[in-house]
């Protein structure tokens, strides 16, 4: 068959959105499938892509490391009729999220929506963010949902969420698989070579995307206190690997505590790299509470990582407390940093079950399964009749206006709020 899919950000964009995307694609495609990508241009981008359609972009979008697409009408519908798709699969609900419904609707195509995130968590990213702003997103995702013929969900939390926000159309819950056959051969001792990091010394790691809403502040605070306090007898530093905003404030933070030997760096890596780099950790730390799945967590626990992560959706269906890691449901530093101390000391045969534990539910989301199951419900939209949302489509289209322009009311009251602040602070001096 041939997939369309239809997403805001895809490589080099570092994320869980782009590395889903890519996960599948390679299984469809050494499956005999064509997929063709529709995605915004991005820095440094591989402009040499297979069945690949960059749409222009305004790029690091206020302040971010996204791309944010042009709506350039004709841009995509113009190779409609080239590509011959059986179905869209969208990965946002809005900006190419928009595209990828009229298309859909213009050509009576199957739309399938995968929901991989809380869009109301990243609204910070837009101006005039607030309350009201994080509702409005809400009710326009979930909108949008419900003009799509199937949704999937990356976990049961997730599924569970957009159900209670209203979404009405069916909802799969389809996890981003992990390729473990790319595990058998991690080597974790060479990747801590070319960084210099003892062989010795017990690695706490993280990777992925660096920003804000990965609630890195706590992370970093709750690693830091656990290198200036663990009480097991061996070296320990820790090991960052990503790009993003926050890669600066981080490595100010270890240096102003007189720990910069302590932390050792890597940015983009390729997928032999990324596999040895999880091996050579002995524990994955992650404090996102914003993920629909926590894709990195699953992958570290293929190279026999346990992970120590704080409960929330998309986190509790893979970490299993004391099992194959940690699960905290305070976002507590000492408790935090007293976790990682736990697996640092623990006893070398308590280590070993725990990573046994950890590559059985990697074993859990394997990509072969999860693509079986995106194939499955894909012959079955073609193979049936399809929502017919004309009425809908056009209350969308409505909606969305009617954003466009509370949105700019929105960005003159905050303007107007912080412009009358500074005018108060001014006048108290």
């Amino acid at each position: 068959m041939n997939i369309m899919m239809m997403s805001n950000t895809y490589a080099p964009h570092i994320g869980g959105v782009a590395k889903s995307i890519q996960a599948f694609t390679s299984e469809y495609r050494k499956r005999g499938h064509r997929v063709f990508i529709i995605a915004p241009t991005f820095k440094d981008y591989d402009t040499d892509e297979k069945d690949t359609i960059r749409i222009p972009a305004i790029q690091n979008f206020n302040g971010s490391d996204f791309s944010v697409a042009l709506p350039i009408p004709g841009v995509i519908s113009s190779k409609i009729n080239k590509i011959n798709p059986d179905i869209i699969h969208s990965h946002h609900p809005f900006i190419i999220g928009a595209s990828a419904l009229r298309i859909a609707h213009t050509y009576e195509l199957p739309l399938v929506f995968t929901n991989h995130t809380k869009y109301e968590d990243y609204t910070h990213y837009m101006p005039g963010d607030s309350e009201i702003l994080k509702r409005f997103v809400i009710k326009l995702s979930t909108n949008y949902a419900n003009l799509c013929d199937l949704v999937f969900a990356p976990s049961k939390s997730i599924a569970s969420i957009i159900r209670d926000h209203g979404v009405k159309s069916p909802v799969v819950t389809l996890p981003t698989g992990v390729n473990t056959d790319l595990y058998v051969n991690a080597d974790g001792a060479a990747f801590r070579k070319s960084l210099n990091i003892p062989g010795d010394a017990f690695v706490v790691g993280h990777l992925g995307r660096l920003s804000k809403e990965k609630n890195l502040d706590f992370l970093m605070q709750a690693v830091m206190s656990f290198l200036q306090n663990c009480t097991a007898e061996t070296r320990t530093c820790f090991l960052l690997i990503g790009v993003g905003p926050m890669k600066k404030v981080i490595d100010d933070y270890f240096k102003s505590h007189g720990l910069s030997d302590r932390i050792f760096t890597a940015g983009l890596l390729d997928m032999k790299t990324v596999v040895n780099a999880y091996a050579a950790m002995d524990v994955f730390v992650f404090s996102s509470k914003s993920e629909t799945q926590g894709m990195v967590i699953t992958e570290a626990m293929a190279a026999g990582t346990p992970v120590v992560a704080i409960d929330a959706p998309g986190v509790r269906e893979v970490v299993n407390d004391n099992v194959n890691g940690r699960l905290l449901q305070n976002e507590d530093i000492n408790n935090y940093a007293e976790a990682i101390d736990g697996i640092a000391s623990c006893s070398k045969m308590h280590k070993l079950s725990m990573s046994a534990q950890a590559k059985k539910t990697a074993d859990r989301f394997s990509l072969t399964c999860s693509a079986d199951k995106a194939l499955a419900h894909f012959d079955e939209l073609i193979n049936c009749s399809i929502k017919k949302r004309s009425k809908e489509y056009h209350l969308w289209t409505h909606a969305m206006r009617a954003l466009q322009s509370d949105w700019e009311r929105i960005k003159d009251l905050s303007s107007a709020a912080k412009t009358a602040l500074q005018s108060d602070l001014n006048n108290s001096r």
